[in-house]
């Protein structure tokens, strides 16, 4: 790794060093500096692009070029004459402006290379050929070496330091804007270009009242000949395992036309190729037409779904089915349909050892080793229709539903140090139904009204069965649990279980009318209302020798076992915001007042409570340059629980997890402050991003937790410790020729109260995670990409405090030789320190090499290995606000894979 670190910055500084400078700044005829212009250098050699740049707000530019060398230079701008001459340099740098012509002809100088990137208004255009170099396959393979374009650890792309939230192709939506499923998918020899829609606005009547530079869109355009013709690709693949043998079916079809398209993605593998894992499919269904504004208010309906031992990316062995199909059609120039449909099914065995330490030593809470094995089986499907109808430029009418359906179940068996054996058996079969409809109506040129409504309906019933060996005359350490929650004692075993059912109904809905006082200030009024009602059933039995059912009476928590409680809540609200732009200066400055009223009816008793309260909000924008801005925002927010934390009776989270509620919970209210700087410059190729987070929890819903072992029961309540939190993140990029160079920061403080064994103590955590890397970005030569990950977690939690230390050098290279061959391969080490004088380590390894005769050859033939050096494990440690744990997480053996691939 040393070695080949140390020849990589030699041939680095090798090629920075062998490069001159070329700069000069570009007016019109009145000396007038051009903003924004394009210049690109063709090396008169070799014919290729050498070098690029773009002009910034004093019309000066800079190009490396190489030493003795002979360029042709070509300047283009909007409103002007192409300019071109051919020049020679030497080894010096080299300085020359340049007066560009107005363009009162039609006679242009033919443009022999598209500029690589080009802006246009908020609109910033990526040519993708210009940073390919044959070895991409996907869509994320041409992203990852743009400037200003990362993907994140989740697959999210990030433009300019912000996630993007929809992604289009040719204008339509892909899969609801879904940016993971477009990036793995879509072939990048189908991409043209890549626009950047900045501020984008999903409503273009509220583009001039609303602040939408949040709002990142992509829409990729496809190149010509895609139109109107199926492309993509099916990749049919296999191999053996020492257990059994390896299959892959992975056919990706597309078609796109003025009127309509038609996507499909199937995937079927046992090889653990997980195209969207539970998490992405739970949050399909986003986009912009989520309500545009936040009320200040935030009702947490809870989430009954399975808590899985793993996730997919990591398990012994992964089967994975998935089959997605996407439509728009646009019968007429006004109406606009769209929908999707997504069946994933996935069955998974996953194996885990951990070591638990709790915090505190004074409670004597033993420490626990655990090892546990899974089974774990998830169908999902989501069925979603779009409609957008757009009669004239005052109206516009979108309607979406979308209908979630999924049966999950998981079988554990789990070894305690402490408990012993346990199996345990979980399963859930949710289904929810979720309504947008929104309507925006221009009055006249001062007026806009806006009406945006959500409904939501969800059922949850979650099952939980846990089976507990007995150890009749001999000391059990769930024996004292057992009575306490009045169990037969004298079986075999504790047979216990949880029926719960949990009914949501929610509805969102708000009025906003805009009044535009002049072209920089508008006042905006909202009146809204949230009304949501649930419903939460729960009980708990035993099953007993002779299969027989047992309702048992706990001696604590009064005797409360089952749950029968009905939550009602709703928020009337009117807000008032002034937005104003003056100078480089945005304010917008507002206030919401709020009418609550929630109660919550259980045991013949109803409790709750209606206030009035005002939540007030600020943002302010100072846009330095086009490019260049800096955002900070304050918003105070209310909020209120699910039905889960207010129901009386026991509920099981699982064996060891007991929970029982408190009825007059309160609303917890938050102070929350952001500050997000960003600056994009093509000048000198340095992208800087930067974006803090305060946040501070007044009358915060803690738990108030209590161990018998470790076996936990706990209860809530509202604390009047105030709980903290502070986040830093910084990206760094840097371009020097063909060399990117980037480094990330992430900090993160927080400060929580907990509150066990009835002891208040702070828990204190702190990381910093440090990320530099290099790549470089050839398109002739191999290209190779460095970085280095080193992380530190330090938590302070009562009485002990732990300290991990990550190193994870990473290094990727990928290789296109003799025009036919393919080469990629990455390499991961991890390194984590535990502070205490040991240290654990894992590695990944994975590689594929491909043939096909060109870049447009119909058929592939690829050799893929995974887990090279068949690594049996990977190791993690972490630390919540009760305890400390390291685990190992047992994963897939070596699996080497044939694969063919047709391209159409």
């Amino acid at each position: 790794m040393k070695k080949i670190t140390f020849l990589f910055f030699l041939f680095a500084l090798t090629s920075v060093f062998s490069q001159i400078t070329m700069k000069g700044v570009v007016r019109d005829t009145l000396k007038s500096p051009l903003d924004l212009a394009n210049i690109i250098a063709i090396n008169q050699e070799t014919n290729v692009l050498e070098s690029y740049g773009i002009t910034d707000a004093k019309g000066a530019y800079s190009l490396k070029l190489k030493k003795n060398k002979s360029y042709k230079i070509q300047i283009s701008y909007i409103g002007m004459k192409t300019f071109e001459e051919v020049i020679s340099v030497k080894e010096a740098n080299v300085t020359k402006d340049f007066i560009l012509q107005p363009d009162n002809s039609l006679d242009e100088v033919e443009i022999t290379y598209e500029m690589p990137v080009t802006i246009k208004g908020d609109t910033l255009i990526y040519n993708a050929d210009s940073f390919k170099n044959g070895t991409e396959r996907k869509l994320e393979d041409v992203l990852e070496k743009l400037p200003g374009v990362e993907i994140n650890e989740d697959g999210q792309v990030e433009v300019e330091g912000k996630v993007v939230n929809k992604l289009m192709v040719n204008g339509k939506d892909f899969f609801d804007g879904d940016t993971k499923l477009a990036t793995k998918n879509i072939p990048s020899n189908a991409v043209d270009k890549i626009q950047v829609l900045r501020n984008y606005a999903e409503v273009g009547q509220l583009s001039s009242v609303r602040n939408n530079q949040d709002n990142v869109a992509l829409n990729i355009k496809l190149k010509k000949g895609k139109e109107n013709f199926w492309f993509g690709n099916v990749t049919v693949g296999g191999g053996s395992s020492p257990d059994e043998g390896l299959y892959l079916v992975q056919p990706k079809l597309f078609y796109y036309s003025p009127k309509y398209s038609i996507n499909f993605i199937g995937d079927v593998n046992n090889i653990g190729e997980v195209a969207l894992n539970r998490r992405d499919i739970r949050g399909f269904g986003g986009g912009f037409r989520a309500p545009s504004r936040s009320s200040g208010t935030s009702i947490n309906l809870g989430d009954n779904s399975l808590n899985f031992l793993t996730n997919q990316n990591n398990a012994l062995k992964i089967e994975n089915n998935l089959a997605t199909a996407n439509f728009s059609y646009s019968p007429k120039s006004t109406l606009d349909l769209s929908g999707f449909l997504i069946y994933n099914n996935s069955r998974i065995l996953s194996r885990e050892t951990s070591f638990v330490q709790y915090t505190n030593e004074e409670l004597g809470i033993p420490d626990e080793a655990t090892e546990q094995s899974s089974t774990e089986r998830s169908d999902q499907g989501l069925l979603k229709l779009s409609a957008s109808y757009k009669p004239n430029v005052n109206n516009q009418v979108d309607y979406d539903v979308i209908a979630r359906v999924s049966k999950e179940t998981q079988d554990q068996d789990l070894f305690s140090s402490v408990i012993g054996n346990t199996n345990q058996f979980d399963e859930v079969t949710p289904y929810s139904i979720n309504q947008n409809l929104n309507y925006y109506y221009t009055l006249d040129d001062t007026n806009i009204f806006a009406f945006e409504a959500q409904h939501l309906f969800k059922n949850e019933d979650p099952f939980y069965n846990a089976v507990l060996t007995n150890t009749a005359g001999n000391t059990d350490p769930f024996d004292s649990t057992a009575d306490a929650l009045g169990l037969d004692t004298t079986q075999d075993n504790y047979n216990i279980n949880q029926n719960r059912r949990i009914k949501s109904n929610q509805l969102d809905a708000k009025l906003d009318y805009y009044n535009l006082i002049n072209t920089k200030s508008n006042i905006n009024l909202t009146f809204g209302t949230i009304i949501s009602s649930q419903k939460f059933n729960s009980n708990i039995f035993q099953f007993l020798n002779d299969g027989t059912t047992f309702n048992p009476t706990p001696t604590i928590n009064d005797s409360k076992i089952v749950n029968d409680i009905e939550y009602n809540f709703s928020d009337i609200y009117l807000g008032v915001h002034y937005r104003v732009k003056a100078g480089k200066f945005t304010l917008t400055p507002g206030f919401s007042l709020h009418a609550y009223g929630n109660t919550n009816t259980q045991f013949g008793q109803e409790f709750g409570e209606d206030f009035f309260r005002i939540l007030p909000d600020f943002e302010t924008r100072i846009q330095f340059k086009k490019s260049e801005a800096l955002t900070f925002r304050y918003e105070m927010r209310n909020q209120f629980t699910d039905v889960t934390r207010l129901a009386e009776a026991l509920v099981f989270n699982n064996f060891n997890n007991i929970q029982f509620g408190e009825p007059e919970l309160q609303n917890a209210l938050s102070h929350n402050l952001s500050l997000f700087y960003s600056s994009f410059n093509l000048f000198n190729y340095t992208n800087v991003f930067a974006r803090a987070s305060y946040s501070s929890n007044i009358d915060q819903i803690r738990s108030l937790t209590t161990f018998e072992n470790v076996i936990r029961t706990s209860t809530f309540f509202n604390s009047n410790f105030a709980d903290e939190n502070v986040n830093l993140f910084g990206r760094v990029q840097r371009t020097f020729g063909k060399f990117r160079t980037s480094l990330n920061v992430n900090l993160n403080y927080s400060k929580i109260n907990q509150f066990i064994q009835g002891i208040q103590s702070l828990n204190e955590g702190f990381t910093q995670t440090y990320t530099p890397g290099v790549r470089t970005n050839y398109l002739e030569a191999p290209n190779v990409s460095l970085r280095y990950r080193y992380s530190v977690t330090t938590n302070n939690q009562g009485s002990r405090k732990t300290t991990f230390t990550t190193n994870a050098p990473s290094v990727e290279f990928d290789a296109y030789l003799w025009k036919a061959v393919t080469f990629r391969t990455n390499y991961t080490y991890t390194n984590q320190d535990l502070g205490d004088g040991n240290s654990q380590s894992f590695q990944n390894w994975d590689a594929t090499i491909s043939y096909r005769k060109d870049r447009d050859a119909k058929w592939e033939y690829e050799i893929k290995a995974t887990n090279l050096l068949d690594i049996d494990s990977q190791v993690r440690n972490s630390a919540n606000n009760i305890s400390v744990f390291n685990s190992e997480t047992f994963i897939q053996p070596r699996f080497i894979t044939f694969r063919f691939v047709y391209n159409l």
